[in-house]
């Protein structure tokens, strides 16, 4: 097993000149509009309770730049197991990643967290007159963007390679799994998707 940073530097060997040079520690016009083109960024965080990754996604631009150092990201209805702001509370640490479908190139953002409820904030970033429930403030400490490499080897946004959504077991069957059987799944797939509509905002 690799135990240490020595063997783990002589494996690899050094980063390229390049890829040293692609973290800055603010958001420039390029890494600006990754942002902006982006309707899906991917939110890490650490806490007491332990690590979470969670999708926050809607129209390309949800994301709001305030300055080169600071973003604005609002936070929805969703399962209230709030998993994402409880570790922001312990540890401001953050992580964002960016993804913009069709291309390969992500942004990811490292830095510090603040959760905002200012009402006129909030407000701010209302859809369909509902406000956000909150907004994470954050501070960029490092943004780089990765190169496209992980996107040619996964042809992920090859629509060819998409699956049916019949191909993996429903949202309603995995939860009657979980729950030893005692779950209606029929019709919790049925409403679905009015639920979903009725719950984005």
């Amino acid at each position: 097993m690799l135990t240490t940073l020595e063997q783990l530097d002589t494996l690899y060997g050094k980063p390229h000149e390049r890829a040293v040079h692609k973290e800055i520690a603010f958001l420039n016009e390029d890494y600006q509009a990754m942002v902006k083109a982006s309707p899906l960024v991917i939110v890490s965080s650490s806490g007491a309770d332990g690590l979470d990754g969670s999708p926050r996604g809607d129209v390309p631009g949800f994301v709001r730049i305030i300055d080169e150092r600071t973003l604005a990201i609002p936070d929805r209805p969703g399962n209230n197991r709030l998993d994402t702001l409880r570790n922001l509370v312990l540890d401001p640490r953050i992580a964002l990643l960016f993804i913009i479908p069709g291309i390969g190139e992500t942004l990811r953002v490292n830095g510090r967290a603040q959760i905002s409820i200012d009402p006129e904030l909030l407000e701010s970033f209302a859809v369909h007159g509902k406000p956000a429930r909150s907004v994470i403030l954050v501070q960029v400490e490092a943004a780089y963007f990765h190169c496209s490499k992980a996107f040619v080897r996964s042809d992920c946004w090859n629509p060819d390679k998409h699956l049916e959504r019949s191909a993996l077991p429903s949202a309603g069957a995995i939860h009657k799994r979980l729950n030893d059987g005692q779950f209606d799944a029929e019709a919790y797939d049925r409403e679905m998707p009015e639920r979903v509509k009725a719950t984005l905002y």
